[in-house]
């Protein structure tokens, strides 16, 4: 019987945080393809990433971004022990083993910002794996959001989450998340990655598997995104936020890394 945890703590503000909106202030960028998905091949199991026990969501979402990035680069999928997804909670979250429980949740820009400027550990590499840059996408503008996951692969998002969405086992989440009027309380926050869309809502990855939130369910409970440069997906796609070089998204995270 699989459990669905949630995790992702109410969001927070860091004028630190370049936005997408000031990026291109002045700009007209063309309209985002129709649609677009970096899931097609991949396995139906990705792996809960722990998020059937502990509170990781938002650990567990970047490591299944690693998943798409390398999957649609390499054609092989990256996937990283729990212990690496754990060690990522204890680190960027300050999750406690000892204490059991789920654990405290996370923070999106928090974990970011670690991810920025410290990295995730990354299986028996001494190397932690850290993200170029990260840009705050207004959920509110669609066309920015699809922007984000064509030009980097996924788009990391924060929702508040009905019931419904997370029913108690044995029955299991359904694979399209919309809008109704029933068992909608909220019940926590999720992170998770958009890695597709089309015109019936975007596609994601949650606890290890795929479903699609209706763009009426995403413009009602989406309240964070983030566009992540990944330098592997940059050099094998030539894309990041905003059409932006690695050097000015660089100049952009200057005062993040500063303390």
């Amino acid at each position: 019987m699989t459990a669905y945890k949630l995790g992702r703590l109410h969001r927070t503000y860091d004028p630190r945080v370049p936005h997408m909106s000031a990026l291109l202030a002045g700009q007209t960028p063309a309209p985002p393809p129709a649609e677009i998905d970096y899931t097609k091949g991949m396995p139906d199991n990705l792996g809960m990433m722990l998020n059937n026990t502990l509170g990781d969501c938002t650990c567990a979402a970047f490591y299944h971004a690693l998943q798409v990035w390398s999957f649609n680069t390499t054609s092989t999928i990256e996937t990283e022990p729990n212990k690496d997804v754990e060690q990522l909670y204890v680190l960027g979250c300050g999750y406690n083993p000892k204490a059991g429980g789920e654990g405290p949740g996370g923070n999106e820009q928090h974990l970011l910002t670690y991810l920025l400027k410290t990295g995730a550990p990354m299986g028996n590499s001494e190397t932690p794996k850290k993200i170029a840059a990260f840009v705050e996408v207004d959920p509110r503008n669609v066309d920015d959001v699809k922007r984000a996951i064509v030009d980097c692969g996924v788009a990391y998002i924060g929702f508040n989450v009905p019931q419904y969405i997370v029913p108690a086992p044995p029955a299991v989440p359904p694979e399209v998340w919309d809008v109704q009027n029933s068992n909608d309380a909220i019940v926590g926050g999720h992170a998770v990655v958009l890695a597709g869309y089309d015109n019936s809502g975007a596609h994601l990855i949650s606890w290890g598997s795929f479903y699609t939130m209706t763009w009426a369910f995403f413009a009602k409970y989406v309240d964070e995104v983030y566009a992540i440069a990944d330098s592997t997906w940059f050099t094998a796609k030539k894309m990041t936020p905003g059409g932006l070089t690695l050097a000015q998204l660089e100049e952009q995270m200057k005062a993040l890394k500063a303390n």
